[in-house]
């Protein structure tokens, strides 16, 4: 068995069929980890037990079947919560004392790939030194254990109810949505039957749309993803707000009543403001490298300090917990809020920016009226298999050459993507204009020297906060 590195950015991921997206692979990756289970097991006669939820993919039977098999040959009981967005996996994980999470879900990906998210027993992303033990172990035997042992399966059939009802009341008290006409587009994912029953209990009018999942469609012209679809169904219903999930629930994009977009750094803006006049904001607030500079230099004015971790939630959770602040995200619509979860979710962070909407009585453009945004041109450059970007000091030269031409007004940003194999290549400056014909410049570049074929642009857009939302595909 290699142990070739299977994790990246956000977990294992990778298209239905392909390494290490296989059954078998799968199957090694949970006896693996539930071998490590074991060793912590609580009591000698105590097995050790994960919970265990899916997106709606045509696939997550087959892989939900393969990590059932794994625990229980490693004497792992699993508990199976069925289609439940990712902060509900991790939800149950801490609130029932399990020992381990365990997603199904590409996430914002196509239905055609699909991927593995482990939470540990606090709900956390898996720290590195634990992904790399699961890795290490899965090069060794597959030992099944004696069958007194086998790990046992169980059905936990209220678990959407009791993520709804955590959702509903992270709300702050006195506050609710009455009144208020929401359009929620669940993108034919995990939160088609949980995120409109929290609204609706919650006292909204809600228009549901990307609900009807078929196995094929997640994320498909819906969701976080494609924002227009939402701002078409806001517009039609003459709603009040709009909420865009994405397949798994844990990205966030909203829409007002004019139809215009709020990405990740937009709303992470206005809870920070709310945060820091109703709540006492402790410390600061954590982005990523890809983040506006926008959102950096408002949170200044403000007397917020800012800083930058690499791109991923779990990475930003990271940040988090070694400055001892409470809030952070990425323009992609990851909003982690220490207050409320201990993971990002797209419907906890939707419910605090409508309670900060409501303290403040104000509309999502108002609170937003501190806050200019830079233009933003994000650019792929394919990589052809087993092609990586060999070593950084290109890659910094590059960017500070890049920058010199900018003139301090912008900046200039190359990584390799954490899911998908292809090259970022971000221009931030004061027009989009001019970011759109340097980032497709330099993306060219940087195909030639990596020796492959034309970059493959993110379409382009005058508004901001459309081309945050779009980061949501790229991150």
């Amino acid at each position: 068995m290699t142990t070739q590195k299977m994790f990246g950015t956000d977990g294992v991921r990778a298209q239905v069929g392909m390494e290490p997206m296989t059954p078998h692979t799968i199957m090694r990756l949970a006896h693996a980890a539930g071998q490590l289970l074991g060793e912590q097991r609580v009591s000698r006669n105590m097995r050790p037990a994960v919970a265990i939820g899916t997106d709606t993919r045509v696939s997550a039977p087959m892989f939900e079947a393969a990590l059932q098999a794994g625990f229980s040959a490693a004497g792992v009981d699993t508990v199976m919560c069925g289609e439940l967005p990712t902060p509900g996996i991790a939800y149950l994980t801490r609130m029932r004392g399990y020992q381990a999470g365990v997603v199904v879900s590409a996430s914002h990906n196509p239905f055609d790939d699909n991927g593995i998210k482990f939470f540990s027993a606090s709900g956390d992303k898996l720290p590195d030194e634990t992904e790399r033990a699961i890795e290490l172990a899965m090069a060794g035997p597959l030992p099944c254990v004696p069958s007194a042992r086998l790990g046992l399966t169980s059905q936990l059939r209220d678990a959407g109810d009791l993520y709804v009802d955590f959702c509903r009341r992270s709300m702050p008290t006195g506050l609710h949505l009455r009144g208020l006409k929401i359009v929620v587009d669940a993108a034919h994912g995990a939160c088609h039957q949980v995120a409109p029953a929290v609204f609706r209990q919650l006292g909204a009018q809600v228009v549901a749309v990307g609900i009807s999942p078929n196995g094929l469609n997640i994320n498909n012209k819906v969701g976080a993803t494609v924002p227009k679809h939402l701002c078409q169904a806001v517009l039609a219903h003459h709603a009040d707000l709009g909420v865009a999930l994405d397949g798994d629930g844990d990205r966030l994009v909203m829409v007002d009543a004019e139809g215009r977009i709020y990405g990740g750094d937009e709303l992470l803006y206005v809870l920070a403001v709310d945060a820091q006049i109703n709540d006492g904001l402790q410390g600061g607030v954590v982005g990523t490298l890809m983040s506006n500079q926008g959102l950096e230099r408002a949170l200044s004015q403000r007397g917020l300090a800012f800083a930058r971790a690499a791109v991923g939630d779990r990475h930003v959770l990271s940040l988090l917990k070694q400055r001892g602040w409470r809030l952070g995200g990425e323009g992609s619509g990851h909003l982690i809020g220490l207050d409320w979860h201990s993971t990002g979710d797209g419907v906890m962070a939707a419910l605090r920016v409508m309670a900060a909407m409501q303290r403040s009585r104000r509309t999502l453009g108002q609170l937003c009226e501190g806050l200019r945004m830079n233009a933003q041109c994000l650019v792929n450059v394919p990589l052809a298999a087993g092609a990586q970007m060999a070593d950084s000091e290109w890659v910094t030269h590059f960017q500070q050459r890049a920058e010199q031409e900018l003139g301090g007004a912008g900046r200039v940003l190359l990584r390799a993507s954490g899911t998908e194999p292809v090259v970022r290549v971000l221009v931030e400056c004061s027009t989009l204009g001019k970011a759109r014909a340097m980032a497709h410049r330099l993306a060219a570049e940087v195909g030639r020297m990596l020796n492959h074929g034309p970059a493959s642009a993110v379409p382009a857009s005058g508004d901001p906060a459309a081309a945050q939302a779009r980061e949501a595909a790229m991150a």
